[in-house]
């Protein structure tokens, strides 16, 4: 690969996901460049009883923080792959992936939870979990959506971001939630001429994260084949799937 071949990566993910990302986004012999464009706020939540809740339904790792100890024991249903991951790595145990998309979560609900076996515990962010919540309701359930963080944009592009974009030293970025796509479009579209993207690929963890980029013009725009960090990590490692 000649020497003058970008190696940059943006890691758009706000912590405290993107750390890690970074870690081995480098151990790929790319280099990371840490671009949040959103900021994970904590909202305070007045949550259930855990001895009440027969499982916490997790659509992001976002929402752990939020949740105590005593939750800890409780059964975690996750959307996909990476917040699984993230919730195991948080101390809990008995974590199932539904992995893919809140459709699937809630069909993995209806095959390990009964409507008469307590509470489901929805912890999410601000304005999201709803379709899913009324989704299980219909069908029986007992939901408590409790609103545990708000992902609030950034006002401006990241400096760091901004000025690899500028010098052409991005070869590829990662998007990991379709908040995070919107936000970087239209913090790019203010910030530089799109014309800066022609020849950097962007990643998406799947088809609802790439909905937003895809009015950009990425040299391409690629899927991971599974809502995974590992999925979206190979695309990376190799260009050519």
């Amino acid at each position: 690969m000649p020497r003058d071949t970008p190696r940059g990566v943006l890691v758009t993910r706000p912590e405290s996901g993107a750390a890690e990302t970074a870690e081995r986004v480098a151990g790929l012999g790319f280099v990371p460049i840490l671009a949040p464009v959103l900021s994970i706020v904590p909202v305070p939540a007045r949550l259930p009883s855990a001895a009440g809740v027969q499982a916490v339904l997790l659509t992001s790792g976002n929402a752990l923080p939020a949740l105590g100890p005593e939750f800890v024991g409780v059964p975690v249903l996750a959307v996909g792959d990476a917040t699984a991951a993230r919730a195991r790595s948080a101390g809990f145990g008995d974590v199932t992936s539904a992995g893919r998309n809140a459709e699937a979560l809630a069909a993995l609900v209806g095959a390990r939870c009964r409507p008469d076996g307590g509470t489901l515990l929805l912890p999410t962010a601000e304005g999201e979990g709803l379709v899913l919540a009324r989704t299980l309701r219909a069908a029986g359930f007992a939901v408590a959506r409790r609103t545990v963080y708000a992902a609030v944009p950034q006002n401006t592009l990241p400096v760091a971001a901004e000025s690899a974009l500028a010098r052409g030293e991005v070869a590829a970025a990662l998007f990991f939630s379709p908040a995070t796509a919107r936000s970087f479009t239209k913090l790019l579209l203010a910030a530089l001429p799109a014309g800066c993207l022609k020849a950097v690929d962007a990643l998406a963890l799947s088809p609802a994260v790439a909905a937003p980029l895809a009015p950009l013009p990425w040299r391409r725009l690629r899927v991971a084949d599974r809502p995974s960090q590992d999925a979206l990590l190979t695309l990376l490692a190799d260009p050519t799937t």
